[in-house]
């Protein structure tokens, strides 16, 4: 068995939900083969104990010992296959359904990373929450069903041409019942595909907006709009639950038909066995087989039925993935990536230029000049070169390698907190909290770094989460570090330790500041002074105090004359 998840999922095919879940297949093909040969192999098993059986009880009608012993060695030698691969094929579609829904995760996970900060302008919150839980299951038990469904469609098979070998009639009677089954179970079916769908619309919409809820309730009972969130929440819950309702009285007919037409099917049979035992047309050991048959197929029809539905469910989930899937970023990845060389990091709006290996300070006397160049510096929109070439030429992918932003819209995550910080186990947690002061903040938790924080962080002062998401910046340990205001949280003495600390630990490292705090400025190799979103002067911090005014009053915090 292989591990999972898998290391690198696949590039989906997006093109359908039908062919994604094709896609999802081919990816596991080995695991869904060896499981659907299982199954084919476990339910042909089956198949045969009616026959076997019936041939058992002719041969002690018969008074013939040594048939009846042969075929008691042959049933348990059926029952010895019929427990082993059913073991096995359990193991199998285990895998392949959790194979799936791992695969489905890795490949959502890793679009929303390529959309960025287009996600929430594109896709609810909700939507994503609810493709990550209720979608996989729809998507993995469609995959699981595959093999399964395989097999029970060989056991009705096999079944079918037992009875046309022995009688004619009764053969028909499953080769014409089966596909009439099936199609009064098909007739549910689109009704039920489209109520899933509203369903499945309106409990992406609810989760956002229970996310909503949750993220901004202090807010919410600041202005005294808890009361009128928490009634839109309940008309949206009601609906969710009238839909629900609508969803389950098809189901409910789907379930019922799953059990009803094949308990129809055992008495027809098992009825015109008997007339015929009656006749003399068949024996007596032919008629415990026919019952035994009538009694068997009600498994496989079962499956066969749940496959339909099972494959609609999933269906319907993999259109959301794939919705998902086709959405494109903002700033998508050129036909024929270039390679990004090392050089001179510039911003061609502003003029900015920053210096390989120095830390240099950005002061803008608008805030949202500095932010905005920090989103072209990290090409979170376009406008920056690296050595010349342009961000926006190369793989978005490589980018992000290369040049980290971080602003105060980061977020922690919940979970254990060294998980969080250092999510690739690169070592160097200790280090980073020393350079961003946040020592202090694991040594006071129940278990250090191995707390599992709660709430994404919010028990942290905003002081506390600023650091450390600093400590997380620093041991990613990118060529390019950005960092937008990563001090305004914290207090004047913890800023100018920081000030000092993070200078050491970015030795021989491009890093950006952009701030206005003169303590993070005095420790800067190079300031630039960003007026009116253009870069009018640079140097250091002392001679920029000294020469230029505007400077100086930003830094200061003076008035204009």
């Amino acid at each position: 068995m292989r591990r999972l998840p898998v290391t690198d999922p696949g590039t989906p095919d997006s093109r359908s939900a039908t062919r994604y879940l094709l896609w999802l297949i081919r990816r596991s093909r080995l695991t869904v083969a060896a499981a659907a040969l299982l199954a084919i192999t476990w339910m042909w098993c089956q198949a045969l104990v009616p026959a076997a059986v019936g041939w058992a009880v002719d041969a002690a009608v018969a008074r013939d010992t040594g048939e009846l012993i042969g075929w008691a060695l042959f049933l348990f030698g059926l029952g010895v296959v019929q427990a082993f691969t059913g073991i096995l094929r359990h193991r199998f579609a285990v895998t392949n359904w959790l194979g799936a829904a791992f695969r489905t995760v890795q490949v959502i996970v890793r679009q929303a990373n390529r959309l960025g900060s287009t996600l929430p302008r594109r896709l609810d919150t909700g939507e994503v929450v609810a493709i990550g839980t209720s979608d996989i299951t729809h998507i993995g038990g469609a995959v699981d069903i595959t093999s399964r469904g395989v097999g029970a469609l060989i056991a009705v098979v096999t079944v079918t041409a037992l009875l046309l070998h022995t009688s004619m009639p009764l053969g028909l009677v499953v080769l014409i019942g089966v596909p009439l089954m099936m199609l009064i179970v098909g007739v549910l079916i689109p009704p039920l595909h489209r109520r899933q769908r509203v369903y499945r619309e309106l409990q992406g919409r609810l989760t956002g907006r229970a996310a909503d809820l949750v993220g901004g309730l202090r807010v919410l009972r600041g202005v005294g709009g808890e009361a009128t969130m928490s009634a839109r929440y309940r008309v949206e819950s009601r609906a969710l639950g009238a839909a629900g309702v609508r969803t389950a009285r098809v189901e409910s007919l789907l379930e019922a038909a799953q059990t009803l037409l094949p308990g129809v099917f055992l008495v027809l049979v098992t009825w015109l066995g008997a007339r015929f035992a009656a006749d003399g047309r068949i024996s007596v050991g032919q008629l415990v087989a026919f019952y035994a048959y009538a009694a068997f197929l009600v498994a496989p029809l079962r499956q066969l039925t749940e496959a339909i539905d099972k494959m609609t469910r999933g269906h319907v989930s993999a259109r959301r993935v794939v919705a998902m899937l086709r959405e494109r970023g903002d700033l998508p990845d050129p036909p024929q990536p270039a390679r990004l060389p090392v050089g001179e990091l510039a911003d061609t709006a502003s003029g900015v230029r920053i210096t390989p290996g120095l830390l240099t300070a950005i002061a803008a006397t608008a805030p949202g000049d500095a932010a905005r160049i920090a989103d072209r510096l990290g090409r979170y929109a376009e406008g920056a070169t690296l050595d010349g070439v342009p961000l926006s030429a190369a793989a978005l992918s490589e980018v992000r390698a290369r040049i980290l932003v971080a602003d105060n819209e980061a977020q922690l995550f919940t979970g254990r907190l060294r998980s969080d910080l250092d999510p690739d186990g690169r070592g160097a947690l200790p280090q980073a909290l020393a350079a961003a002061c946040a020592t202090d903040i694991v040594a006071a938790l129940p278990d250090g770094a191995e707390t599992v924080m709660p709430d994404r962080g919010r028990s942290f002062s905003g002081g506390q989460q600023q650091r450390l998401r600093l400590a997380r910046a620093l041991i990613a340990d990118p060529d390019v570090l950005i960092l937008v205001e990563p001090t305004n949280a914290v207090d004047a003495y913890t800023e100018a330790r920081i000030a000092g600390r993070l200078k050491a630990a970015r030795a021989g490292r491009t890093t950006v500041i952009c701030t206005s705090s003169p303590l993070l400025l005095s420790h800067a190799d190079l300031v630039c002074f960003v007026e009116h979103g253009r870069a009018v002067a640079v140097g250091s911090h002392t001679g920029m105090l000294r020469d230029q005014p505007g400077y100086a009053r930003l830094v200061l915090r003076e008035e204009k004359p």
